[in-house]
This record gives structure tokens, C-alpha cells and sequence, in this order.
């Protein structure tokens, strides 16, 4: 089917209190399984790409970009396409010629003012191509190896007052909320804040973005989603899935070269726990929907 609206999704899914899963991919057993496990599941995806995973392909972001097209458009759900984390705006100008729909833009690194500016200027050249944008604020943490904030650090939380005058200020489409989930976590032990996401859904009258969930155990993610999380990023959680099945694969057949046979045994990992996580998505309360 055509590529989907990443707009067009969100809007469906915050109508319906629900949200989308969106999946980080790197390779291309990344999109297959991403696609494969939506596909059972039934549900529309996300197949986002990050700034670092194009650094990883040699700085060139239309090999993968082409590759997510071509399996989205066979796929059997609606998929769509998600420039994540785009800290440069020559990456970010290539977004609407490589498909994608979508991009979050990433200055939460500056200062607040510096920060407002920065993705003003990119909303605005974004809206302009037909691009929805998400933009971050507050300290998720966790990137590029860096340590995130400790809880009670200035900046470690969003504010749901500087959150509202940075939408208006900005006009973007979607904000990811720090609440307590952190990037490149490998173990499911993050807590959220559920008092400040419930201010936050209050305030704010844009789509809220959860990042670094797959820290985030089942029940969080529940809640979250209850709490008002539209748009939920996973890419650690597929890794993990993708690196343990090919180990114990290796460890049990040392004597194995074929690459085929143990990228598609990873490849099948990353399908199952995308299989896994629209389902742990599609909850409401502890009651899975019928």
C-alpha cells in the first residue's frame, strides 16, 4: 500500500486514546522485521531512522531510506517513515525526497532559548514541505553514551509550563516529554513520572512522544499510553532481541560463516518482540482489547 501519513497516524491514535509504536531501524533485517511483526500484529508502524544510524551507513541516508520505502509500500499494514533525532539541518533538508513524512528535530541540547529558535526555524522550513515535525524537551538522556540527568537535576523533567510556551512558541506538532524513561536502557527498570505526564497531557495540546521505552516495563508503557503517550520510540529493545538470538545461535554452532543463517534467525528475534510490544500497546488498563 502507499506509504503512510506519520501525521496521519498519530491523529488516529490520539482520537482513539491509543498510541503508535515507533521502531528504530538500522539494517535492513531492522525494516523487515519491523514490517513482518506489524503485520501479525495488524497494527500500523513507524519505521523511524536516526541521524546517528545514517552516521553508521557511511553518512548516507537514501540506501536505507530507499530500502524502509520499498517495504513499506509492500507491507500489509500502513507503515510510514520518520527521521529521528536530526540534529543537522542538511540531513533534515533530505527528508521530504527520501519519503519520509515525518521528522523529529533534535536542539534539546542548547539552552532553552537557543533551543526555541533552533526548532522555530525548522518547524517552519518543515511545515512548508508538508513535513510534521517533534521536537524535545527536557532531559531524556542516555544518547551517544552520555549518562542521563539525575532525577532532581534542573532540566531532568519537563516543566508542563515552560512545555506549553515552548509549543506555542515553536508550532510543532508533537513534543517528547522527559518523564523519567532514558535512552539506550537494557534493562526494563525505568519508573515514570505519571503525575507529571498527567500535567503535561493537561497542558499541552499536541501529541506527547515517550523516548527510551524500552526501558520502560509493560505496565509503564500501559499507563503511559493511558496517561496520554500518542507516539512510543523503541530501537534499544530490537537490538537486544536481534544481538541475544544471534549469540546464542553462534555459541551453538561455532563452526557457522553463512551470514544468512544467523541474520535470519535475529531478524525473527526483532519480529517477535515487535510483535510483542504493539501488542502490550494495544492494552487498556490490564485488559487486552478485544
Amino acid at each position: 500500500m502507499p506509504l503512510a501519513s506519520t501525521g496521519e497516524l498519530i491523529t488516529r491514535a490520539a482520537a482513539a486514546r491509543s498510541a503508535v509504536a515507533a521502531f528504530n531501524v538500522i539494517t535492513l533485517e531492522h525494516i523487515e522485521a519491523v514490517v513482518a511483526g506489524a503485520e501479525t500484529a495488524g497494527s500500523p508502524v513507524v519505521l523511524q531512522v536516526s541521524e546517528n544510524a545514517v552516521k553508521f551507513r557511511y553518512g548516507r541516508l537514501l540506501p536505507l531510506a530507499r530500502a524502509a520505502v520499498a517495504a513499506a509500500e509492500r507491507a500489509a499494514v500502513p507503515v510510514a517513515l520518520h527521521l529521528d533525532h536530526v540534529q543537522s539541518d542538511d540531513l533534515l533538508r533530505q527528508a521530504p525526497d527520501a519519503g519520509f513524512s515525518s521528522v523529529m528535530y533534535d536542539a534539546a541540547r542548547l539552552p532553552y532559548a537557543g533551543n526555541l529558535a533552533a526548532t522555530r526555524a525548522a518547524a517552519d522550513w518543515a511545515h512548508a514541505q508538508g513535513l510534521w515535525i517533534e521536537a524535545e524537551l527536557g532531559e531524556i538522556g542516555g544518547k551517544d553514551g552520555r549518562p542521563p540527568l539525575d532525577a532532581h537535576a534542573p532540566g531532568a523533567r519537563t516543566d508542563p509550563v515552560r512545555a506549553r510556551d515552548f509549543v506555542a512558541g515553536t508550532g510543532v506538532d508533537a513534543l517528547a516529554v522527559a518523564v523519567g524513561s532514558v535512552h539506550a536502557m537494557t534493562t526494563r527498570t525505568a519508573v515514570l513520572d505519571l503525575g507529571l505526564l498527567k500535567r503535561l497531557s493537561a497542558a499541552l495540546p499536541v501529541p506527547l512522544v515517550l523516548h527510551g521505552s524500552s526501558g520502560v516495563p509493560d505496565d509503564g508503557l500501559v499507563a503511559a499510553v493511558g496517561g496520554g503517550i500518542t507516539k512510543v520510540n523503541v530501537g534499544t529493545a530490537l537490538n537486544a532481541a536481534m544481538t541475544g538470538a544471534i549469540r546464542e545461535f553462534l555459541a551453538a554452532r561455532p563452526e557457522a560463516v553463512d551470514s544468512r543463517q544467523y541474520l535470519s534467525v535475529g531478524r525473527e528475534a526483532m519480529a517477535s518482540e515487535v510483535r510483542r510490544i504493539i501488542g502490550v500497546l494495544s492494552r487498556t488498563g490490564d485488559r487486552p482489547v478485544p
